[in-house]
Parts: structure tokens; sequence; C-alpha cells
């Protein structure tokens, strides 16, 4: 019988190895912060968000979503619309669409590669305990866009349901 700290400490170890290298090459793909790496992919699965909501989306208060914002417009990455109400929406240049798709492949391609190492029975064994792993984080969490804010969407619900998604859904 395993020792619960021992798997919960072997789980630590490869999140972070694995957060690390995806975050390293996924903010290197769009030559911004983990953050801003981030907010292209979150913008790209939801079209223009006031600045609130995107730093909402991806971890960050109010002024620093701004200072994200401004750093992303001076980067070419998105532009800021009109005013609507007491919200300016930021959508994504063509630059930023291009961005978005390099963040996600830097993203995915090493987390691939770790998982490449298993067979498919083991993969899907794997698949199966991180659903679990996630339906009880987002209990924690308690919101699937920041979970999700770094996830390749189309990937997650391609011929399965997602499990933050999911949990969020019988949450309400």
């Amino acid at each position: 019988m395993h020792e619960l700290r021992r798997t919960a400490n072997l789980l630590g170890a490869t999140a972070l190895a694995v957060a690390g290298r995806a975050l390293t090459d996924a903010a290197g793909a769009a030559g911004t912060s983990a953050s801003g790496a981030a907010a292209l992919v979150v913008l790209s699965a939801s079209g223009p968000l006031g600045v609130t909501e995107l730093g909402r989306r991806v971890g960050l208060t109010q002024p620093a979503a701004a200072r994200m914002v401004d750093s992303l417009t001076a980067s070419g990455l998105v532009e800021r619309g009109p005013r609507a109400a007491r919200s300016v929406p930021v959508a994504l240049t063509a630059a930023g669409e291009r961005a978005a798709g390099r963040v996600l492949a830097a993203r995915g391609d090493p987390l691939a590669d770790v998982v490449a190492v298993l067979d498919e029975g083991e993969r899907a064994v794997l698949d199966a305990l991180l659903g679990k792993l996630l339906t009880r984080l987002y209990t924690d969490v308690g919101d699937a866009d920041l979970m999700c804010r770094l996830c390749d969407r189309a990937c997650c619900v391609q011929d399965a349901v997602c499990p933050v998604g999911q949990a969020e859904r019988e949450a309400v």
C-alpha cells in the first residue's frame, strides 16, 4: 500500500516540473509574461473581454491586468476597443491570434512529450485520474476560467467532457 504523503510528494514534484516547463515555454513562445501568455489564450477562446474580466480569468488584480494589457498592446498583440458602459473591451490582433497559437503549441508539446512515455492504457488511466483530481481541485478554486486559463479547450473537449467544466456545471 502506498503511503499518502509519498504519493502527494511525487505529485507535487511532477506538478512543479511540468508547470515550470509548460509556463516557461508558453511565455517564451509569446514573448510575454506567463499571465500575458494566458491572456492571449483566454482571448482566443472567448473573444473580446473587459480588462477587469480578463484579469479575473488569468488571476490578476485590475491594476495588474491593466499593466499587462498595456504591455500586450505595446507589443501589438491586443488592442483596446471603444468604451462600452464602464468597460473597455480588449481583443486580439492578428499577431495576437498567431501568438496564442504558438502559446498553445509551446505549452502542449512538452506536456505531450512527458506523457508519451506512457502506453495507451496507462494514458487512459492517467486521464481518468487527472479528471478526478481536477474535479476535486475545482471545489477549492471554484472558477473554471481561472483553472483553464492556459488550456487547449478544443483538445480537452474533443470526444470527451472537460472535467473542470463538468464540475462547474454541477456546482450550480
